[in-house]
């Protein structure tokens, strides 16, 4: 049976206050509110640093669980070849863009996100806020003593932060690091937030697969922020970084870092060449083809036993994400598999897809799967210029 959608804001408003008592309902409702955008691949939060430190205090204070991944240039690249690593950030509830060449390539594919919102910064803002009540952080991972002394540094300032705890697993893989007494420790402290250093790639799959087991609500791998807030590693000056020329400072302060700034800088200039000029043109003759063209989309939403099928028809562009919001919220409703018609789609956009990507968190989160069925050839070579690729190889309806 086709369903046909109202449009107005207050319809969203209802079902919202409707649900509200539900954890589930509210937390679909806080994904797909999210103003994600695709970059290459990994959903990318349009967030200034200001506004992170203001969910950290909130999901602090209601010990709500708010997963932060702070995505840079490393981050990008692994995705593209590590799927364990690329889920855990689509399974993050926060990616404010990190690294300055994530901005960069944002700005040159037309994307609002205009400045960086730093891990690193993080735990300075979170001291000196300057208003609400003190939170307790805990620090895990770090090279031997190295969250010691940061915990002594905090606990030293007269901010609005205090270290309560900090913990070094040493050198060992994620499965040994996620044993009973390590995570029992962790919880035991009572921390509003755990901090880690572990490796961009181990700490964010130790978060992953003790997501249910943590008990602190705000975590994220902040990884040299620890350092610099002991002292042992000394950050780029203010100039450097706004530059973008912070990692020619980590190379000198870790000479070791050359390699893999020389292998992800060439990752990049073929992402540049392949992937982002390609979109930044496209972007541009969609923007052209909206003066002349409708820019409306048509859903429709039909009920099977074990699915749900939306049939998109027109341009799912970021113009029209609120309508297709409310229809994705009703879908999640249901519990069931979501198929995405795009038969007669002519036009998407990086903020829908960002949206798509939320539909598919929460349903991954709900135990269904997302497919896509129909795809015209133009709107696949938009999914695989944007990384996308991997979302309709698991459609066995494709042609």
């Amino acid at each position: 049976m086709a369903f046909k959608a109202p449009n107005s804001e207050s319809s969203i408003l209802a079902l919202s206050e409707a649900d509200h008592t539900n954890p589930s309902v509210t937390r679909a409702q806080s994904n797909l509110a999210r103003s994600v955008y695709c970059v290459l691949g990994v959903p990318i939060d349009a967030i200034n640093l200001p506004t992170v430190v203001e969910k950290i205090e909130e999901a602090a204070t209601k010990r709500s669980t708010l997963v932060i991944a702070t995505p840079n240039l490393n981050f990008l690249v692994t995705s593209l070849s590590d799927p364990e690593f690329r889920e855990s950030l689509l399974e993050s509830d926060l990616c404010p863009p990190d690294g300055i060449p994530i901005v960069w390539i944002a700005r040159l594919i037309g994307l609002p996100i205009k400045e960086r919102a730093a891990g690193a910064d993080l735990l300075d803002r979170l001291q000196f806020r300057g208003k609400g009540s003190r939170l307790s952080v805990f620090l895990f991972g770090g090279a031997k003593g190295v969250a010691a002394e940061a915990a002594a540094k905090i606990n030293a300032r007269a901010g609005c932060m205090t270290c309560v705890g900090t913990l070094d697993p040493g050198f060992c893989e994620v499965d040994e690091m996620s044993k009973d007494h390590i995570i029992e420790a962790v919880n035991a402290s009572g921390a509003d937030f755990l901090a880690l250093s572990l490796g961009a790639k181990k700490g964010l799959l130790w978060l992953q697969r003790n997501h249910h087991q943590l008990t602190i609500p705000v975590r994220s791998h902040l990884g040299a922020a620890i350092n610099f807030q002991a002292g042992t590693l000394k950050r780029a000056p203010a100039i450097v970084r706004a530059g973008g020329f912070e990692w020619l400072w980590r190379i000198k302060e870790e000479r070791y870092l050359w390699k893999r700034y020389r292998h992800d800088g060439l990752v990049l200039l073929r992402l540049l060449l392949t992937r982002v000029l390609p979109l930044a043109v496209l972007t541009r003759w969609q923007r052209l083809r909206r003066r002349h063209a409708a820019q409306g989309l048509l859903i429709r939403r039909t009920q099977h036993d074990q699915s749900i099928t939306i049939a998109l028809s027109g341009a799912a562009l970021e113009s029209n994400v609120q309508k297709a919001t409310l229809h994705f919220q009703q879908a999640l409703a249901a519990n069931k598999d979501v198929v995405i018609d795009l038969s007669d789609t002519r036009q998407i956009d990086p903020r829908f897809l960002g949206l798509l990507l939320m539909l598919r968190k929460e349903l991954r989160n709900r135990g269904a799967q997302l497919r896509f069925t129909a795809v015209p050839p133009g709107i696949e070579s938009v999914f695989c210029l944007n990384e996308l690729g991997f979302l309709l190889q698991a459609d066995p309806l494709r042609k």
